[in-house]
């Protein structure tokens, strides 16, 4: 920015409170205007002032005149006070008056509510702080609305110049933020109100400030060393102006007189400041830190003085203004009188405190000193008995003062009736006197009267009703702009906690997984005992028994509940194995840890995205878009509803066909009867809800595998529809649908025989599946024939209950959801998925007994569902359902053949035996004839 004398200005910056006085000199070599104002600070900041040359027109200062209530036990009294807007703090500094050096509160309007109701009257409105109230009143409403638009303007500014986070902050905390910097909409709520000169701003403070009844009923009781400190101040500034006459306080040594005149006036110049300096009589050029203090005493003391006085007035009223200011000055000086005496009380405390100190350091002897010492204890139980007194007097004279008020309150409503019921004569008597007057008067006058009084009544009423809407509007604006903007807060504040609970549960994913892998560590070492060292050992064993003894329910309640891992899931399964073998028991542990890992990591990103397209769906129809979803897994609260439309797509329901079933096997026992109460409570037992022989699934489990094994005599009932039934019926919860689902699922999804007596089907799909282990995992089905593994010992169950009893629940409904959807041939990519999902841990294993251990718990440690997901649907494509149907056809072709062979070797040997049987017979009882 340039600099020029045209431009230059005087800037005074860091000076609340501070206020501007007229230039006293309208002839200002610089053609300044006599209606600027300067802002004057106190004489140590002047002289410490910069200048800052600038062409931009400064922004306007938010200052001015309220009346503070003030409340001091069950006396309120409005206080007037000056109040100046600090835009460094978003702080509201409120002065005694203009010309104070020091504030006696501040308001921290960051994060205050500005509210005006129109009951509490004309021009009050309240400033709302966690800690306090501050009720405040301006001089008229649009110096009210002023106010309140204002405040809430330069709060929002303040507000939208603050960052939400410190820099640095974590990415993944920040990046949700990104765009969300709140920029105040442009629509106006509230209309601009324009700027209350008079009682607003600069301008205001060269105003007389709102007199009281009483000198000291301004005062600030609660801030004594405040007020001091300004009365002081303001008598420095007087004492300038008036000289050494008569005056409480001698303050020569701030008198200044420049050697060199015409620098001190250079330096003004240069400064840019429109302030004329005044000449004294004496020809000097009057010091600027006296014609600045003057100034400012003439503003704080006597504001208009100079303007009165230069008036072309005569005599008479000159004297009559010149007696006001002396009333005026002789109050002050009452007020300052008194602070002497305080000052003086002050000061002889002090002395006394020091003679008493001096002759306890100047004691020649230990002795003296104790006496003192004592003397001055004595003092203090003294004063402490005089207080206790004096306290009990307080309490007495409140008592007193109580019932006074009491007293007098009682006198003020008799008064109040009296006056009421004076009123009410009053109005007799008016009343009476208006009818008199109808009745002498003309009937047609009387009549244009009443009109005419009951017209002027409602215009009266709809005037004030006006009134009232358009406060009840201007209310209305204000409220709807500060709920606008704090619902934009509130969304924000939303975002922000959003970001942090998204961080919150990677951070619990991530120290679960460590804490997952320091239990495998342990698990590595558990193997190891028997080689180390005795003392590694027991150290090793001590480590294992305290991760042990943690426990997953009992950390998740104790941190953030993000997504806690509870014993049961949705549908009563365990979701934590009960090993019984001792070493096993850390592998549950570590099962645990993951699962609760993998659920805190697929919360957000995974499973609320795949929630919100399920619940956009409507009528379900078969689709592409729905196989998909269905393989990603059904929501728990969509599953019944998705599993009985697909069940309804391929089994008709003949009507009462269920309950002709359950009636019939009431009335005849079935041969297998005995075969499902055996198998029963052998039925999930992970599951609370069949775990006891009277848990109340133990009965609609009974009738559905008896209402099928009438409805399918073919079958009967096989080992392992029992679990299937069981499943159907956790989900389903009605025991009708769940048969039903049983059906579908034997004689439509399972090929012909595969619960048959032979199970020649079952073995068939075996074969098929170690066709395909062959082709998608070569060097897997190569490592179990080195060490001649048969998979068909593990696999056949997987197979016959679809994975019932073998996967956490939560990844065997995923499968069971695609199952019942798309068939068989979900089970062999779910069971090919499984041996690639554990196909490195299985070939670094080398020993045939370990293997076979190992395939006996591996699909329980399997915890991330959707890799397996991936695994089964994306890395075994192509899997076509042709080549499923070619190698099932084939292999049973096998199979029969084997069969027949076998049979008819059965067939020749029992033959042989039919023939050898009789002459064997004859040689053993010959033999025991001989013994005989």
């Amino acid at each position: 920015m340039k600099k020029g004398p045209e431009s230059v200005t005087c800037s005074l910056d860091g000076i609340p409170g501070k206020l501007a006085g007229s230039n006293p000199d309208s002839n200002t070599s610089n053609g300044a205007s006599a209606k600027e104002k300067d802002i004057l600070p106190s004489p140590e900041e002047l002289e410490t002032v910069q200048l800052k040359p600038s062409r931009e027109k400064p922004r306007k200062k938010l200052c001015g005149y309220l009346n503070k209530l003030g409340i001091k036990g069950p006396i309120k009294t409005w206080k007037s006070r000056w109040f100046f807007y600090d835009e460094n703090k978003c702080h509201l500094l409120y002065y005694r008056t203009a010309q104070d050096v020091n504030p006696l509160g501040t308001i921290d309007l960051s994060s205050a509510s500005l509210d005006c109701k129109l009951e509490n009257g004309e021009g009050i409105f309240e400033i709302k702080t966690p800690n306090r109230v501050f009720t405040l009143k301006a001089i008229s409403k649009q110096a009210m609305m002023y106010w309140l638009q204002q405040l809430q303007m330069r709060r929002w500014e303040f507000c939208n110049a603050q960052s939400r986070f410190p820099v640095g902050s974590s990415q993944l905390v920040n990046e949700p933020l990104l765009g969300r910097t709140n920029v105040v909409d442009s629509e106006d709520f509230l209309p601009p109100v324009k700027t209350p000169t008079e009682a607003v701003g600069l301008k205001a403070a060269s105003l007389p400030a709102p007199q009281t009844s009483t000198a000291l009923q301004n005062i600030s009781l609660k801030h004594p060393w405040t007020e001091i400190q300004n009365t002081v101040y303001n008598i420095c500034g007087s004492k300038q102006f008036w000289g050494n006459n008569g005056n409480v306080f001698n303050f020569d040594e701030f008198q200044e007189h420049p050697e060199n005149p015409d620098e001190e006036q250079e330096a003004e110049m240069e400064a840019g400041c429109a302030v004329k300096q005044g000449t004294l009589e004496d020809g000097r050029i009057e010091p600027r830190l006296n014609w600045t203090r003057k100034a400012k005493w003439m503003n704080s003391g006597f504001p208009g003085l100079a303007e009165e006085l230069h008036r072309e007035r005569s005599p008479v009223e000159k004297v009559g203004v010149l007696q006001q200011q002396i009333l005026t000055l002789t109050e002050e000086v009452k007020s300052q009188k008194e602070l002497v005496k305080l000052l003086h009380k002050a000061l002889e405390a002090a002395q006394q405190e020091k003679r008493v100190s001096c002759m306890y350091l100047t004691a020649a002897e230990d002795k003296d000193r104790l006496e003192l010492v004592r003397h001055k204890v004595r003092q203090i139980a003294d004063l402490t008995s005089r207080l206790e007194a004096f306290e009990k007097e307080k309490k007495e004279l409140e008592q007193t003062l109580t019932l006074r008020e009491s007293h007098i309150q009682e006198l003020k409503e008799h008064v109040q009736l009296l006056m009421e019921k004076n009123h009410a004569k009053q109005q007799v008597i008016m009343a009476l006197t208006e009818q008199m007057a109808r009745e002498l008067s003309d009937p047609l006058q009387e009549t244009n009267t009443i009109a005419v009084e009951t017209l002027y009544k409602q215009q009266e009423e709809i005037e004030h009703l006006k009134d009232d809407i358009d406060a009840y509007k201007t209310q209305n604006q204000f409220l709807n702009s500060e709920i606008h903007q704090v619902t934009r807060l509130w969304t924000s504040v939303a975002e922000n906690e959003k970001a942090l609970l998204m961080k919150c549960a990677c951070l619990q994913a991530q120290n679960c997984k460590m804490e997952s892998k320091y239990l495998m560590v342990l698990r590595k070492l558990q193997e190891a005992v028997p080689l180390l060292p005795s003392s590694h050992a027991e150290l090793v064993r001590s480590l294992i028994q305290e991760a042990l003894q943690w426990d997953v329910k009992e950390e998740a309640e104790e941190g953030l509940n993000l997504n806690p891992v509870s014993e049961y899931d949705e549908y009563g399964f365990m979701t934590v194995p009960e090993y019984e073998v001792e070493d096993w028991k850390l592998l549950a542990k570590i099962q645990a840890l993951e699962i609760k890992s993998n659920n805190l990591r697929s919360q957000e990103v995974v499973e609320k995205p795949l929630r919100d397209r399920w619940n956009s769906v409507g009528e379900l129809s078969p689709s592409a878009e729905l196989k998909s979803l269905i393989r990603s897994g059904i929501p728990v609260e969509h599953r019944q509803r998705v599993w009985r439309w697909i069940v309804s797509r391929h089994c008709s329901h003949p009507p009462d066909h269920y309950q002709r079933l359950l009636r019939q096997s009431e009335s005849t026992e079935h041969p297998a009867c005995r075969q499902i109460e055996l198998d029963l409570p052998r039925t999930l037992t992970n599951n609370k809800h069949f775990s006891s022989p009277t848990s109340p699934l133990i009965p609609k489990l009974r009738r559905v595998l008896l209402a099928f094994s009438w409805h399918n005599p073919a079958i009967g009932y096989c080992q392992g529809l029992n679990r299937l039934a069981a499943v159907a019926l956790l989900v389903l919860e009605d025991e009708e649908s769940a048969f039903w689902c049983l059906v579908h699922i034997v004689e439509n999804l399972m090929p012909a025989d595969y619960y048959s007596n032979t199970l020649i089907t079952s073995q068939v799909d075996q074969r098929v599946f170690k066709d395909f282990l062959s082709e998608k995992l070569p060097r897997l089905m190569s490592h179990f024939e080195q060490y001649r593994i048969d998979v068909s010992l593990i696999t056949f169950n997987w197979f016959l209950v679809a994975f019932v009893d073998s996967l956490v629940s939560d990844i065997l409904l995923r499968v069971w959801d695609a199952f019942l959807y798309e068939g068989t041939k979900v089970i062999f990519r779910y069971a090919l998925a499984i041996f690639k999902y554990n196909e490195e841990e299985i070939l670094r294993i080398h020993d045939n007994v370990e293997i076979y251990q190992y395939l006996r718990f591996f699909t329980r440690m399997i915890v991330d569902g959707r890799k397996l997901m991936n695994i089964a649907f994306n890395d075994l494509n192509p899997f076509p359902m042709k080549l499923l149907r070619n190698r099932r056809t084939m292999h049973r072709e096998e199979m029969e053949t084997e069969l027949c062979e076998l049979e008819q070797i059965k067939a020749a040997y029992v033959k042989e035996r039919a023939e050898q049987g009789p002459q064997d017979l004859k040689e053993v009882v010959s033999e025991e004839e001989e013994e005989i």
